[in-house]
Protein backbone atom coordinates (compact mmCIF):
# COMPACT_ATOMS: atom_id res chain seq x y z
CA UNK A 1 0.00 0.00 0.00
CA UNK A 2 1.59 3.13 -1.32
CA UNK A 3 1.02 5.84 2.34
CA UNK A 4 2.33 8.72 1.65
CA UNK A 5 -0.34 10.82 2.27
CA UNK A 6 -0.76 8.54 5.73
CA UNK A 7 2.60 8.95 6.47
CA UNK A 8 2.95 12.87 6.32
CA UNK A 9 -0.45 13.06 7.76
CA UNK A 10 0.48 10.96 11.05
CA UNK A 11 -2.56 12.52 12.89
CA UNK A 12 -5.14 12.29 10.41
CA UNK A 13 -3.93 8.66 9.86
CA UNK A 14 -4.02 8.11 13.55
CA UNK A 15 -7.79 9.65 13.69
CA UNK A 16 -8.76 7.59 10.51
CA UNK A 17 -7.71 4.44 12.42
CA UNK A 18 -9.51 4.97 15.56
CA UNK A 19 -12.34 5.88 13.44
CA UNK A 20 -12.28 2.70 11.67
CA UNK A 21 -12.23 0.71 14.77
CA UNK A 22 -14.73 2.03 16.20
CA UNK A 23 -17.14 0.72 13.39
CA UNK A 24 -15.44 -1.63 12.18
CA UNK A 25 -17.83 -4.30 14.50
CA UNK A 26 -21.03 -2.50 13.58
CA UNK A 27 -23.46 -3.60 10.65
CA UNK A 28 -22.51 -1.61 7.30
CA UNK A 29 -19.36 0.61 8.46
CA UNK A 30 -18.73 1.51 5.34
CA UNK A 31 -20.68 4.63 4.32
CA UNK A 32 -20.25 6.29 8.51
CA UNK A 33 -16.04 5.98 7.90
CA UNK A 34 -16.16 7.41 4.32
CA UNK A 35 -18.16 10.06 5.98
CA UNK A 36 -15.54 10.45 9.15
CA UNK A 37 -12.65 9.93 6.37
CA UNK A 38 -14.11 12.65 4.02
CA UNK A 39 -14.21 14.93 7.07
CA UNK A 40 -10.68 14.30 8.57
CA UNK A 41 -8.76 14.55 5.00
CA UNK A 42 -10.82 16.98 2.83
CA UNK A 43 -11.51 14.09 0.54
CA UNK A 44 -11.11 10.17 -0.43
CA UNK A 45 -7.50 9.57 -2.31
CA UNK A 46 -6.55 6.39 -2.94
CA UNK A 47 -4.18 5.58 -0.08
CA UNK A 48 -6.75 6.38 2.66
CA UNK A 49 -9.48 3.97 0.14
CA UNK A 50 -6.74 1.40 0.49
CA UNK A 51 -6.54 1.71 4.38
CA UNK A 52 -9.96 1.30 5.24
CA UNK A 53 -10.39 -1.27 2.85
CA UNK A 54 -6.89 -2.91 4.72
CA UNK A 55 -8.91 -2.36 8.18
CA UNK A 56 -12.26 -3.61 6.84
CA UNK A 57 -11.07 -6.97 5.38
CA UNK A 58 -12.52 -5.68 1.93
CA UNK A 59 -11.57 -4.93 -1.22
CA UNK A 60 -10.49 -1.51 -2.49
CA UNK A 61 -12.84 -1.76 -5.48
CA UNK A 62 -15.66 -2.22 -2.87
CA UNK A 63 -15.04 1.53 -1.19
CA UNK A 64 -13.65 2.54 -4.54
CA UNK A 65 -17.76 2.02 -5.89
CA UNK A 66 -19.49 3.50 -3.15
CA UNK A 67 -16.61 6.46 -3.34
CA UNK A 68 -17.83 6.75 -6.47
CA UNK A 69 -21.27 6.12 -6.64
CA UNK A 70 -22.83 8.74 -4.16
CA UNK A 71 -22.19 12.62 -5.24
CA UNK A 72 -21.09 13.68 -1.96
CA UNK A 73 -17.94 11.74 -1.82
CA UNK A 74 -14.85 13.13 -3.73
CA UNK A 75 -11.67 11.60 -4.91
CA UNK A 76 -9.93 15.20 -5.86
CA UNK A 77 -8.70 17.73 -2.91
CA UNK A 78 -12.17 20.32 -3.05
CA UNK A 79 -10.66 24.13 -2.83
CA UNK A 80 -11.85 26.95 -0.47
CA UNK A 81 -14.22 27.81 -2.73
CA UNK A 82 -16.34 26.19 -4.82
CA UNK A 83 -17.72 27.76 -7.87
CA UNK A 84 -21.04 26.58 -9.61
CA UNK A 85 -21.85 27.83 -13.23
CA UNK A 86 -25.62 27.22 -14.06
CA UNK A 87 -26.01 25.03 -17.24
CA UNK A 88 -29.55 24.88 -16.59
CA UNK A 89 -32.01 25.13 -19.30
CA UNK A 90 -33.26 28.72 -18.35
CA UNK A 91 -29.29 29.49 -17.46
CA UNK A 92 -28.13 27.89 -20.46
CA UNK A 93 -30.68 30.34 -22.75
CA UNK A 94 -29.37 33.31 -21.24
CA UNK A 95 -25.78 32.37 -21.80
CA UNK A 96 -24.29 30.42 -18.98
CA UNK A 97 -22.34 28.76 -21.54
CA UNK A 98 -20.34 32.21 -22.20
CA UNK A 99 -20.20 32.53 -18.06
CA UNK A 100 -18.66 29.03 -17.88
CA UNK A 101 -16.18 29.52 -20.48
CA UNK A 102 -15.03 32.76 -18.81
CA UNK A 103 -14.88 31.22 -15.70
CA UNK A 104 -12.36 28.65 -17.64
CA UNK A 105 -9.94 31.56 -19.00
CA UNK A 106 -10.19 33.30 -15.21
CA UNK A 107 -9.07 30.30 -13.37
CA UNK A 108 -7.30 28.08 -16.00
CA UNK A 109 -8.98 25.20 -14.83
CA UNK A 110 -11.76 22.75 -16.32
CA UNK A 111 -14.95 21.73 -14.73
CA UNK A 112 -14.44 18.99 -12.27
CA UNK A 113 -10.60 20.79 -10.90
CA UNK A 114 -9.23 22.11 -8.50
CA UNK A 115 -6.84 25.07 -8.82
CA UNK A 116 -3.34 24.39 -8.19
CA UNK A 117 -3.13 26.62 -4.87
CA UNK A 118 -6.75 24.78 -3.61
CA UNK A 119 -8.21 27.66 -3.63
CA UNK A 120 -10.82 27.46 -6.25
CA UNK A 121 -13.05 24.40 -7.56
CA UNK A 122 -14.91 24.53 -10.20
CA UNK A 123 -18.27 22.59 -11.35
CA UNK A 124 -20.56 22.84 -13.82
CA UNK A 125 -24.07 22.26 -12.15
CA UNK A 126 -27.91 21.72 -12.89
CA UNK A 127 -30.73 23.65 -12.45
CA UNK A 128 -29.72 25.62 -8.71
CA UNK A 129 -33.39 26.80 -8.34
CA UNK A 130 -32.94 30.75 -9.40
CA UNK A 131 -34.21 30.52 -12.88
CA UNK A 132 -35.32 34.46 -12.53
CA UNK A 133 -31.92 35.29 -11.59
CA UNK A 134 -30.26 33.42 -15.07
CA UNK A 135 -27.37 33.01 -15.60
CA UNK A 136 -26.77 32.19 -12.07
CA UNK A 137 -23.12 31.72 -10.70
CA UNK A 138 -22.52 30.21 -7.15
CA UNK A 139 -19.65 30.34 -5.14
CA UNK A 140 -20.09 28.10 -1.81
CA UNK A 141 -23.54 29.42 -0.91
CA UNK A 142 -23.39 32.85 -2.26
CA UNK A 143 -25.29 33.25 -5.47
CA UNK A 144 -24.98 35.56 -8.36
CA UNK A 145 -27.02 36.39 -11.16
CA UNK A 146 -28.11 37.91 -14.16
CA UNK A 147 -24.27 37.53 -14.79
CA UNK A 148 -22.65 39.02 -17.97
CA UNK A 149 -18.96 37.50 -18.60
CA UNK A 150 -17.44 40.95 -17.90
CA UNK A 151 -18.82 39.98 -14.16
CA UNK A 152 -16.74 36.96 -13.66
CA UNK A 153 -13.10 38.40 -12.93
CA UNK A 154 -14.19 41.40 -10.56
CA UNK A 155 -16.22 38.86 -8.47
CA UNK A 156 -13.27 35.90 -8.51
CA UNK A 157 -10.93 38.85 -7.47
CA UNK A 158 -13.00 39.20 -4.42
CA UNK A 159 -12.29 35.51 -3.37
CA UNK A 160 -8.65 35.73 -4.26
CA UNK A 161 -7.86 38.66 -2.62
CA UNK A 162 -9.28 37.06 1.13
Amino acid sequence: MTASILQEEKEKASELQQVIDEYKGEKGPLMPILHRAQEIFGYLPLEVQEYIAEGLHIPVSDIYGVATFYSQFTLKPKGTYSVGVCLGTACYVKGSQRILDQVIQELGIQPGDTTGDNQFTLTATRCLGACGLAPVMTINEKVYGRLTPSDVKGILDEYRSK
